[in-house]
C-alpha cells in the first residue's frame, strides 16, 4: 500500500509539472502575440500641424465608416465649424433624412493637443451646462491646401473622408486611399456619401 500511495503521489506530482509547464507555454504564447499585435495595430498618427483658422468652415462629408450615431442620414451630410472666443470649436453637423426633413446636431471641441492642434475631442451632450461623453477626432491626413481632410480614431472604428466640396477628383481620392492604408485603415470600410441638389430631391 506505501508504495502505490508514492507512485500515486509521483503521478499526481508529474501531471501537475506538466500542467505547470504547458500554462508558462501558453502565457509566453499569448503574450507574443499580444505583443506581436499591438506593434501590428499601432494608433494612427495625427498630421503634423493644424491652423485651426484655416480647417474652420463647412466640410462636405465624402465618404464615412458606417455608424449607428448617424444612421438617420440619407444624404448631403455636412460639419460646419467655427472657433469660440474660450478657444474651443462650435459644431455643427447636418444631413438629410429620408423623408427630406434636415437633421442636426450642434456640439463643442476642444483640443486634446495643444503643439499641433491634430488631436481634438467632440462632445454632442450637455447637461446642466456640461458637455458629456467626449469623442476622439483626430486629424490623420489634410491637404496642403485644406481641401480635404481625412479624420480617424486611435481604435479606427470611426472615419471620415471630409472635402470643401460635395465631391473630390479621382486623383484625390486616389491619395486619400492611400493615407488611409498607411494609417492601418481599410479604405473599403469607408461608403460614399450622396451628396445632391436639394432641388433634385432624394
Amino acid at each position: 500500500m506505501p508504495q502505490t500511495r508514492m507512485v500515486r503521489g509521483v503521478s499526481c506530482l508529474g501531471r501537475l509539472f506538466l500542467f505547470v509547464v504547458i500554462f508558462i507555454q501558453l502565457s509566453w504564447s499569448q503574450s507574443m502575440n499580444a505583443s506581436s499585435s499591438s506593434s501590428q495595430h499601432a494608433e494612427p498618427g495625427t498630421v503634423d500641424s493644424v491652423d485651426l483658422q484655416k480647417y474652420t468652415g463647412t466640410w462636405y462629408e465624402i465618404a464615412k465608416i458606417p455608424n449607428s450615431f448617424q444612421k438617420q442620414c440619407a444624404c448631403n451630410t455636412t460639419a460646419e465649424y467655427s472657433i469660440r472666443a474660450d478657444g474651443r470649436i462650435d459644431v455643427v453637423n447636418r444631413c438629410t433624412k429620408s423623408d427630406g426633413t434636415v437633421d442636426e446636431a450642434k456640439g463643442i471641441a476642444r483640443i486634446a493637443d495643444t503643439l499641433t492642434n491634430s488631436k481634438l475631442e467632440v462632445s454632442f451632450v450637455r447637461l446642466f451646462g456640461i458637455q458629456l461623453f467626449w469623442g476622439d477626432y483626430w486629424i490623420i491626413g489634410l491637404d496642403k491646401d485644406y481641401r480635404y481632410a481625412v479624420v480617424g480614431s486611435p481604435s479606427r472604428k470611426y472615419g471620415w473622408i471630409l472635402g470643401r466640396m460635395p465631391a473630390l477628383s479621382q486623383e484625390d481620392q486616389n491619395k486619400i486611399f492611400e493615407i488611409l492604408k498607411k494609417q492601418g485603415y481599410d479604405p473599403r470600410s469607408f461608403v460614399f456619401t450622396i451628396q445632391k441638389n436639394p432641388k433634385d430631391g432624394l
